[in-house]
């Protein structure tokens, strides 16, 4: 289903590189972005961000020959969940493998994703390998690695201090809300000092600050930790999440974020198949593919390439 920029749905904006549309799997209605033709990359996002993040990388993946598919996650305006929704990583994987089977026919899609859209990818390339060709993954290493990280470096903790702060009952939003954003303002600019994006966190902000956003995006960190915001009926799917991954996987950094020191022990996390590689963006921070698009596309072209056999 196409969707109008005129329609009334909160977040949507005028674009002139891709289309929306709209499609429902499992209890999300997903609206997500289109260009291209070709073979199929898809683009999933992170904190605080959405699919428009990604416009850069549609312009160009789009001009190069790949159909471009960018949904905005659930819990994202504009896609709208049913009911009591969860918001835990199996969830988002089964979602993922899901809509490959909706938008591109159950065949194998290339996979980018940055920040929790990494964190999303890395559960896709575990519990549903058979969904995807080749991952290139922004800024977050394997969970298992920052886990191990988290357990034994007071400065890893420092930096993911909101992971903890988000664990709180309702003072995250509340914090959120009374300050109008200006706390996700706060870790954008921490996250990536020099990269002034005042026009994308204008629209970020404010569509955070509709409906239950702020509430939906913070459940994906309460579910990283706490058993009673994670869907019981997919434990298998959870089970699954942290396999060894065996499809190629490339995992890329900046140079100015620090959780570019956890890349190279990452790697017992990967089969001799995945033929790991990790590299750096110079001088970009934790949104490394607004900060420097050129280098990020130009690794994204060059990883998803046709192999030799």
């Amino acid at each position: 289903m196409n969707l109008s920029t005129n329609d009334k749905a909160p977040g949507i904006k005028t674009t002139a590189y891709a289309e929306h549309k709209s499609v429902t799997v499992n209890d999300a209605d997903y609206v997500y972005l289109e260009a291209g033709g070709g073979d199929t990359v898809f683009l999933l996002h992170g904190y605080p961000d959405n699919a428009y993040s990604w416009e850069h990388q549609i312009r160009y993946l789009s001009k190069a020959g790949y159909r471009v598919i960018a949904p905005f996650l659930r819990g994202y305006a504009p896609t709208t969940t049913h009911g009591k929704a969860y918001f835990d990583r199996a969830t988002l994987a089964r979602d993922v493998a899901s809509l490959i089977d909706v938008i591109n026919n159950g065949e194998p899609v290339f996979l980018v994703g940055q920040d929790w859209g990494a964190a999303v990818s890395y559960g896709v390339l575990g519990a549903y390998p058979e969904k995807i060709r080749r991952a290139l993954v922004l800024a977050v290493p394997h969970p298992v690695e920052v886990v191990r990280t988290l357990k034994r470096s007071p400065r890893h903790i420092i930096r993911s201090f909101h992971w903890f702060l988000f664990q709180l009952p309702w003072l995250p939003e509340r914090i959120i809300r009374f300050n109008k954003g200006r706390f996700l303002r706060f870790l954008w600019n921490l996250w990536s000092p020099n990269f002034n994006d005042h026009e994308h966190l204008d629209h970020i902000v404010t569509t955070q600050l509709t409906g239950s956003v702020v509430e939906d995006t913070i459940a994906y960190y309460r579910a990283a930790t706490q058993l009673s915001y994670r869907d019981p009926a997919l434990k298998p799917i959870f089970d699954r999440l942290n396999d060894i991954i065996t499809k190629p996987t490339r995992v890329l950094c900046g140079t100015r974020d620090m959780r570019k020191e956890m890349l190279p022990r990452a790697r017992d996390l990967f089969a001799a198949s995945a033929d790991y590689q990790f590299g750096l963006i110079e001088g970009a921070g934790h949104f490394l593919h607004r900060e420097k698009p050129a280098s990020v596309n130009r690794e994204i072209v060059e990883w998803f390439k046709p192999q030799d056999n």
